[in-house]
């Protein structure tokens, strides 16, 4: 028991120490959000990784999680919050693709509500789980193909997409609320993280920087 508070708390390797020096790379990359670097040095990523890779979890770079999946690189998650949260405070935001639940929680220290769908049940199943250890209580999941989002309790102040499709789904950018803002990466061989803001029927983009994330596909797997 103590051992599993003492890794819960991230004594050690994944001290706060560790989580400082972290902080102060991504104010160095340009992150001035001080609710996002707040959001992140508060949270254990740790617990969002295999144990074996736990003295890996305050380096700024992508991690495995199974699946062929990936752990975002911590910059890339703090810049994508960011510009989410570039056009005010956010209430409802929807998040296609829980993965590991590390974003998710990051992001729900920052808005009112998030909706979060994930197409591998079992990356689902266990972000839940370390949500709610770590006392997120404001995400409900959905398992589906995110390319379809979640329309049932759209439009969206916002969406955050962690995948990379060919081209942006429409039915993505049909659940934006007006005046909503959509961070999402774009692309094959080449990928863009892209800013899409929504202005009645019209859709305004911008590309953000080049990124490298896994595709988003389609269907939904149980396990």
């Amino acid at each position: 028991m103590l051992r599993d508070e003492l890794y819960k708390n991230g004594i050690g390797m994944t001290s706060q120490r560790t989580r400082e020096r972290l902080l102060e790379r991504l104010f160095e990359e340009g992150i001035r959000n001080l609710h996002v670097l707040e959001a992140i040095r508060r949270t254990p990523r740790h617990l969002f990784v295999d144990e074996a890779l736990a003295h890996r979890a305050y380096e700024d770079t992508a991690l495995p999680i199974g699946h062929n999946q990936t752990l975002s690189q911590p910059y890339i998650v703090a810049r994508m919050t960011e510009l989410l949260l570039g056009g005010g405070p956010l209430d409802k935001v929807m998040e296609v693709g829980t993965g590991s639940g590390y974003q998710t929680a990051i992001l729900a220290q920052v808005v009112e509500r998030i909706f979060s769908v994930e197409r591998i049940y079992p990356l689902q199943e266990r972000a839940k789980a370390v949500l709610k250890d770590i006392d997120i209580r404001n995400v409900v999941f959905r398992h589906a193909d995110g390319n379809w989002g979640w329309p049932q309790y759209g439009p969206y102040d916002a969406i955050l997409v962690t995948a990379a499709p060919a081209e942006i789904p429409p039915e993505l950018l049909g659940q934006l609320a007006d005046g909503g803002r959509m961070v999402i990466p774009v692309g094959e061989q080449e990928q863009h993280l892209m800013l899409v803001v929504r202005d009645g029927e019209e859709f305004i983009y911008q590309q953000v920087e080049p990124v490298r994330f896994v595709p988003l596909l389609a269907g939904a797997i149980r396990s």
